[in-house]
């Protein structure tokens, strides 16, 4: 990247990870194109951040075809350039395949897979050497559970894209990587935090002392993006605190 600011392209970034996605960047002096459908939401982002970035606001619902070159145009348009994307944008929806109907996997694939194909098949086309893409997904995409469903069909499917984007791109310079959180707190997941259901299957199944936060997620979104990351291609990280691979059980639940 040149000396000038480089640019990030953010979807979902209204609230939650997509919101502090975009804080991290603007706080490591990144311009932005911040894309979802809460107008009012990314305008006050926008002022937010007014003090540490130039930020590109664009309303608009991912599974619009039209949105991917309109949003690489904006960020072209207003700064000549675009150095990430961060596919953040995604659809919650958990249940067993035999409880799905077609609205709803339509719903989950056109949101959380097809957007974030699109949208990198538009970036690519105007990426320079040493730009990157960075799709968020899912522990669920890296091992599924029960009632998984059309979501961690979709979130193993980034799994897919972000390869076959790193071995068609990496040539050209161009990396991708994903990120796959467990599960964060947000006003997606907030209503069932402090649940018995969750803290068995999250807290009791972690092996270590705290939650993992927004911040946790912003900060190895923006590792990967920068140069620091820059010899990481093709990579998917589990950012779970050790949730999906150490099959680990706290004593409590050992207990019973």
């Amino acid at each position: 990247m040149s000396d000038e600011r480089p640019v990030a392209l953010i979807t979902g970034a209204s609230s939650g990870i997509g919101a502090g996605i975009a804080r991290r960047f603007a706080a490591g002096r990144w311009d932005l194109v911040v894309v979802a459908r809460r107008r009012e939401r990314l305008e006050a982002l926008a002022a937010e951040l007014a003090p540490q970035a130039r930020v590109e606001v664009l309303v608009g619902d991912v599974r619009d075809p039209s949105l991917p070159a309109a949003a690489v145009d904006r960020a072209l348009a207003a700064f000549g350039r675009l150095d990430c994307l961060v596919n953040n944008a995604g659809a919650g929806k958990w249940m067993p395949v035999g409880d799905t109907d077609d609205a709803t996997l339509d719903e989950v694939i056109e949101v959380s897979l097809k957007a974030p194909f699109r949208f990198a098949r538009e970036a690519v086309r105007t990426m320079k050497q040493g730009s990157s893409i960075v799709n968020i997904g899912s522990v669920w995409g890296l091992v599924s559970g029960m009632a998984g469903g059309p979501y961690a069909v979709v979130k193993a499917g980034l799994v897919g894209l972000t390869r076959s984007l790193a071995a068609d791109y990496g040539p050209r310079g161009i990396r991708a990587n994903l990120v796959a959180p467990g599960v964060i707190r947000t006003e997606m997941t907030d209503a069932y935090w402090d649940t018995e259901y969750f803290r068995r299957t999250n807290q009791e199944l972690t092996p270590f002392h705290r939650e993992g936060t927004v911040e946790d997620v912003a900060n190895a979104v923006f590792f990967l993006a920068s140069r620091e990351g820059s010899y990481i291609n093709g990579e998917t990280l589990a950012l779970d605190g050790g949730w999906t691979y150490t099959r680990y059980l706290s004593p409590a639940a050992l207990a019973r």
